[in-house]
């Protein structure tokens, strides 16, 4: 079976069809980023984005990927040595604490932000909050993740 993962084709064995997609790129693809936290799909850790949609990788089987399925884990980010605008803010802001979370953090507001722009709208801040809500870091980092989200949304 193959999907794309970071703009790659990536090959899949069958002994790998009914591992999770999380399961499937740490332990097969060797991608360590996207992180096991709860593995109910409850946390965010495990986000990455499948089709541009924010998506709990511990949940989907890698069964069900297709040959068209785009997977974008955050190793997939960067682009020629320059991290990603997500990224920069992270780190302008001082966002990560113990980091655990953040990858899924990232991933999501990755999605969000693409998700904004591919319908023209014009981000409102108050967004940020809901949009975010069901990634939980719990080193408490809410306020520097919507800083830096903020950050974006204000110098679009």
């Amino acid at each position: 079976m193959q999907y794309v993962l970071n703009g790659v084709i990536a090959n899949v064995p069958s002994e790998w069809y009914d591992e999770s997609l999380l399961f499937t790129l740490r332990e097969h693809h060797g991608l360590v980023g996207a992180k096991f936290g709860c593995g109910v799909g409850i946390c965010g850790a495990c986000t990455v984005i499948i089709d541009g949609m924010a998506t709990r990788s511990c949940q989907v089987r890698t069964a069900d990927l297709t040959p068209t399925t785009q997977v974008l884990t955050i190793e997939g980010l960067e682009r020629n040595g320059k991290l990603h605008p997500v990224q920069d803010a992270w780190l302008a802001k001082a966002v990560p604490q113990c980091g655990y979370c953040q990858s899924g953090q990232i991933m999501s507001a990755v999605a969000l932000l693409a998700d904004s722009n591919r319908a023209g709208s014009t981000m409102n801040l108050d967004a940020i909050v809901p949009a975010m809500n069901d990634n939980l870091c719990r080193c408490g980092t809410y306020q520097r993740i919507r800083d830096a989200i903020s950050t974006l949304i204000e110098n679009r």
